[in-house]
C-alpha cells in the first residue's frame, strides 16, 4: 500500500533533485585551475640591471609591488599596449624634414605677393632686381645678398670644374679670420697684412692636437705646403684646405702682405656644386645699390673668364639675387 506523500514535499518541484553528471562537468572537473600570472618586476628595475644581477633597489621594488597587484582591493592594471599592425609605422609623428613651422595668415599673404611680383616681372635687370630685392626685406637684421649661377657645365667632366676666387671691389660687409702657414721674414708680413695668426710647427700642431680651427681662410706658402698637406683629413673636409685653385697658396714670387689683405677686404671663393651651380655671398642688405651692383657685376665677369674650353652651347643658363630670408629674383645680364 502506497505511502501519502505530505503536501510540504508534494511542492517540492523537481529540480531540488541531484543532477545527473553529464560530460561536459566531468570535463571542466578534470580540467587544471589556471595558472596566476605573477607579477613583473618595475620596468625601472629591469632596464637598471646589470649582467650580474639586479642592484639592491630592484628587490625591494618588486616587493613592495608583488602586494599591491595581489591584493583584491587593488586596481586592476592597466593592459599593455597592444602591438602595432605588420604595415603600421612605429615611428611617432613630427614634422618632416625640410617643412618649417606654422606660418600665419599675414605672412603667407606676404609672401604669396611677392611671388606674384616676381613672376609678373619674370627676368628683370641687375639694377631693378636689386631694387626689387631692397624693397622685399621683412626682417630686422642685416642680411646677405647672395648669388647663385646656374652653368652648363658637365660636372662628371673634370676639366669642366669651375673654381677660383675673386676679390669684390666692396667686399662682402663680414670680417674674414685669416691663418697663414709660413715661417721666417713672411711671418712678419703676414701680421702687417692683418693676418690674425701666423706660424709654421706651432700652428700645425694645434690643429693636429687640439683640433683648433677658429679662422675662416687658411693661406700657406709654397714652401711649407709639404707640412700642411699633413692637415688634410682635418682641413680638408671643412674646405679650409690651402690648394693653388682657390688662390690660398702664395708662390714665391707673390706679396704675402698684398695676398692677405685680399682675403681680409673680401676674397670670395667659388666652385661647381654637383648640379652644375655656383653660389656665393656678394654683400650686405645695408650696402648702396651701386656697390651691391658693382660686386655682382665683377663676380660674373669673373665667372665668365674661367669659362672651359670644352662646354658647348650656353655657359650661363641663369642668373639669381637673393637675400637670407627673401625668395630668388631672376637677374638678366
Amino acid at each position: 500500500m502506497a505511502k501519502k506523500k505530505s503536501p510540504d514535499e508534494a511542492e517540492t518541484p523537481a529540480a531540488e533533485a541531484p543532477a545527473a553528471p553529464t560530460a561536459a562537468t566531468t570535463e571542466a572537473a578534470a580540467a587544471p585551475a589556471p595558472k596566476e600570472k605573477k607579477p613583473r618586476p618595475p620596468k625601472e628595475a629591469k632596464d637598471k640591471a646589470s649582467p650580474a644581477g639586479p642592484p639592491a633597489e630592484a628587490p625591494a621594488a618588486a616587493a613592495a609591488a608583488a602586494p599591491a597587484a595581489t591584493s583584491p582591493e587593488a586596481p586592476a592594471a592597466a593592459a599593455p599596449a597592444a602591438p602595432a599592425a605588420p604595415g603600421q609605422s612605429t615611428k611617432k609623428k613630427g614634422k618632416r624634414p625640410g617643412v618649417g613651422g606654422h606660418r600665419g595668415k599675414k605672412l603667407r599673404n606676404q609672401l604669396k605677393n611677392q611671388q606674384q611680383r616676381i613672376s609678373k616681372e619674370g627676368a628683370a635687370p641687375l639694377k631693378k632686381a636689386l631694387t626689387m630685392l631692397k624693397q622685399m626685406k621683412r626682417v630686422k637684421f642685416d642680411e646677405t645678398v647672395e648669388i647663385h649661377m646656374s652653368l652648363g657645365v658637365d660636372t662628371t667632366q673634370s676639366d669642366q670644374l669651375i673654381r677660383g676666387t675673386v676679390s669684390l671691389p666692396h667686399g662682402i660687409g663680414k670680417s674674414v679670420r685669416v691663418v697663414v702657414f709660413c715661417q721666417g721674414d713672411n711671418v712678419a708680413k703676414a701680421k702687417e697684412g692683418g693676418a690674425d695668426f701666423a706660424g709654421s710647427d706651432d700652428l700645425i700642431e694645434k690643429i693636429q692636437k687640439q683640433n683648433w680651427l677658429d679662422f675662416d681662410v687658411a693661406l700657406a706658402t709654397q714652401d711649407l705646403m709639404g707640412k700642411v698637406s699633413r692637415l688634410g683629413k682635418v682641413l680638408g673636409p671643412r674646405g679650409l684646405m690651402p690648394t693653388p685653385k682657390a688662390g690660398t697658396v702664395i708662390s714665391p714670387s707673390s706679396d704675402v702682405t698684398a695676398a692677405v689683405r685680399e682675403f681680409k677686404a673680401g676674397k670670395v671663393e667659388f666652385r661647381t656644386d654637383k648640379g652644375g651651380n655656383v653660389h656665393a655671398g656678394v654683400g650686405k642688405m645695408s650696402f648702396d645699390e651701386a656697390k651691391l651692383e658693382q660686386n655682382i657685376t665683377t663676380f660674373v665677369d669673373q665667372v665668365k673668364a674661367v669659362k672651359p674650353t670644352g662646354v658647348k652651347g650656353n655657359y650661363i643658363k641663369s642668373i639669381t639675387v637673393s637675400a637670407t630670408m627673401s625668395p630668388g629674383i631672376a637677374v638678366s645680364m
